[in-house]
């Protein structure tokens, strides 16, 4: 069975947006822990909006820190930034639970140290590898920012790997090309008989992130979770705080699939919750674990039920969420990163 995954790089035109949301989420908190947001960013063309609703002490320029972050990952274009953020109805801020019907899920695998799909761990080297190279290494000055890898394994064994890489026009596309095999791929996949490679196939790639495409955040969401290789539910992380039942919820389900993995009770789980309007308690909560060397399918969702409390008020306090750590989490996915707390071991 081929398994085909794929990660962006910190320019891509989603990336950008997730990246500002992230930047918005975490500016908040450092100035009011208790912000509830739910922000939305569209980039197009010379273009970004903020969109959605906040209610906070925080008072800041939201414009001006996009701005900033649009810069910081490497674009000198001027941009035209609209904001048109206000506070949540009445209804919505009157509900102690969430605000719309929510599933999220977690998953965790032993298959590799990061507990993730092994060509989600490729891809993500990938692109953060691209990403590391236009940022510190002279050499690659002519890198621009917007980036993507596709990596597609049969088993153990990788198939094709497809990496595309915005460049300054005057690169020889020959050059770029055997650049990027010989200080990207290579170091990252090593080398392999039989392996399809295509580096940026269709030619020249010299236009990239808003100039290129349209961006929103949230879009990129397969390769933020687990490479759309696993169900991970269908709402956005980045622009929301930690309180947000898609977020805390995500990290609650990886947090207790690592939990069930790490303790060897089974080679890989699945954790599944779902929440409705008003209520913060999950209406359904499922856990399934597989343990390959038996061949067994085991449920797991009693065990889960009575040792975790799912409810996102207790997930944010146990995981010590109202922290500003997330626009790291707006590039290179949200897990198998040891930095963040649902990462850690739960105790």
């Amino acid at each position: 069975m081929l398994r085909t995954v794929e990660s962006v790089t910190a320019g891509q035109a989603d990336k950008i947006c997730d990246q500002v949301a992230d930047a918005l989420v975490d500016e908040c908190l450092r100035r009011d822990p208790h912000a509830c947001l739910n922000l939305h960013v569209l980039g197009s063309h010379g273009m970004l909006m903020i969109g959605g609703e906040l209610s906070s002490l925080a008072d800041f320029d939201m414009a001006a820190m996009a701005r900033s972050v649009y810069a910081e990952i490497g674009y000198t274009d001027d941009i035209e930034i609209f904001v048109n953020v206000e506070k949540p109805s009445d209804e919505i801020s009157a509900l102690r639970g969430p605000s719309d019907a929510i599933s999220v899920s977690g998953y965790a695998t032993r298959e590799t140290r990061e507990m993730l799909p092994r060509p989600l761990v490729f891809a993500h080297a990938l692109s953060r590898r691209l990403d590391d190279m236009r940022r510190f290494d002279p050499q690659f000055s002519w890198l621009k920012p917007d980036g993507k890898a596709q990596v597609c394994m049969e088993k153990d064994r990788m198939h094709s790997v497809t990496l595309l890489a915005s460049h300054a026009p005057d690169m020889d596309t020959r050059e770029v090309k055997l650049a990027l095999l010989e200080r990207i791929i290579y170091p990252v996949i090593g080398t392999q008989e039989d392996l399809h490679l295509f580096v940026n196939p269709a030619g020249a790639f010299t236009k990239g992130g808003f100039a290129f495409n349209a961006g929103v955040n949230g879009r990129q969401i397969a390769s933020d979770t687990y490479g759309g290789l696993m169900s991970f539910g269908d709402h956005a992380l980045s622009g929301k705080d930690p309180l947000k039942a898609e977020r805390a919820g995500a990290y609650m389900t990886r947090a207790v699939a690592r939990f069930l993995v790490e303790q060897g009770l089974v080679s890989s789980a699945f954790v599944t919750a779902s929440y409705t309007f008003g209520r913060a308690e999950p209406i359904a909560l499922e856990a399934v674990g597989i343990d390959k060397t038996r061949g067994l399918k085991i449920n797991m969702s009693e065990q889960v039920q009575k040792e975790f409390d799912f409810r996102p008020e207790a997930i944010v306090e146990r995981l010590n969420l109202r922290q500003p750590l997330y626009r790291d989490t707006a590039t290179h996915g949200h897990f198998g990163r040891p930095e963040f707390p649902w990462e850690q071991t739960l105790i």
